[in-house]
């Protein structure tokens, strides 16, 4: 496995031989920093947690060094605080039972580089190494730009492979941005009801950035319960915790759609769904 960055780190919790841990990867998880993954891809955690058959693995793209700091963080230099959060990152996988977990190391500049292509480099090498059916990565309507720049590398790297060795799904997860806009009958539910322990382990996990300033493991949590009562205005709930994901899955099939008319065609679906109900009650 050859990384553009000598730095980047290669985690195998239970010690099996990196070609090995890799291989066994089932739902693979695509993060721009430290702690996304358990925020966005709990799902896929979920899905492989205590299972022989199924495996997650996880990618952070970022070097965690622009992070927000405050508390007994405050005086973290760039460099201290790299090292902190991706021991934190290791912690997860550990408690997570992650195939592997590797963070990329690379600075955020780098990868909003639109002329920088060692990340999508980086992430064609481990789709091929890993061959997932399920990849979770950031939704194309996030706000926060670093989280768009990931998802634009992965994409090209899924573009890149023969049709038969890309993933059978990619799901865009909510993280600085949630999907409840979407239109119903475009939205992912995906299920993770009765693991709310596991999740709050999981993000309690990354202490920098919660007694940093940001009440993450809390709002993740709050998010997800959320989705499961708001999801259906008629009818008790079916669910108590849901993510919700748009499926990206066309465009990893096809390479000839186009990124964002894609997204902007479910913004125009939104608009044209408030629009009529206005319409129909506002006006008559």
């Amino acid at each position: 496995m050859q990384l553009h960055l000598p730095t980047a780190d290669v985690f195998v919790p239970d010690g099996l031989p990196p070609g090995d841990a890799f291989s066994r990867i089932t739902h693979l998880g695509v993060g721009a920093h430290q702690d996304d993954l358990e925020f966005m891809a709990f799902h896929g955690i979920l899905e492989c947690f205590h299972q022989e058959s199924r495996w997650f693995g996880g990618v952070t793209c970022t070097d965690g060094g622009g992070s927000t700091r405050a508390g007994r963080y405050a005086g973290c230099s760039d460099a201290r605080m790299r090292e902190i959060r991706k021991l934190e990152q290791r912690r997860a996988a550990e408690l997570g039972e992650y195939a592997a977990m590797v963070q990329l190391d690379y600075p955020s500049t780098a990868i909003k580089d639109p002329a920088d292509r060692r990340l999508a480099d980086d992430l064609e090498t481990l789709l091929r190494l890993c061959r997932p059916a399920i990849v979770y990565t950031h939704n194309p309507a996030d706000k926060h730009e670093t989280h768009i720049a990931v998802l634009a590398a992965l994409i090209e790297a899924v573009r890149r492979l023969p049709a038969d060795e890309r993933p059978d799904k990619l799901l865009g997860c909510e993280v600085w941005r949630d999907l409840d806009w979407m239109p119903d009958g475009e939205k992912v539910l995906l299920d993770v009801s009765g693991a709310d322990h596991l999740a709050a382990a999981l993000n309690g996990i990354f202490d920098s950035q919660i007694a940093g300033g940001k009440r993450y493991d809390l709002a993740v949590i709050g998010r997800r319960q959320a989705n499961a009562t708001f999801i259906a205005s008629h009818g008790v709930d079916q669910a108590s915790a849901v993510t919700l994901a748009m499926d990206l899955t066309p465009l990893a099939r096809d390479a000839s759609l186009d990124a964002t008319a894609f997204v902007l065609e479910k913004i125009d679906r939104f608009r044209s769904e408030v629009e009529a109900n206005l319409q129909r009650y506002l006006h008559r």
